[in-house]
């Protein structure tokens, strides 16, 4: 029974690596940082740049991510 661990365990950091290469990939069209609700502020000689809804989206997709690979990992 170990090995079929193993083999669940293999394939999700198989997962993961192709999805790291797909952001890599095509990250750069992501609109990440400019989605409504972030917050930004530009004056002379100053930038201030508040990511509130990218980091909630992130967020919300990991803890997604994170929930489903325990489940996976509990049977």
């Amino acid at each position: 029974m170990e090995w079929h661990r193993a083999g669940v365990v293999l394939m999700i950091l198989g997962g993961a690596i192709f999805v790291l290469g797909l952001l890599l990939t095509w990250g750069v069209r992501l609109p990440l940082g400019r989605l409504p609700g972030d917050i930004v502020v530009e004056r002379q000689n100053f930038r201030l740049h508040i990511p509130i809804t990218t980091c909630l989206l992130i967020s919300a997709v990991a803890s997604a991510i994170l929930i489903l690979l325990s489940r996976l990992l509990k049977k």
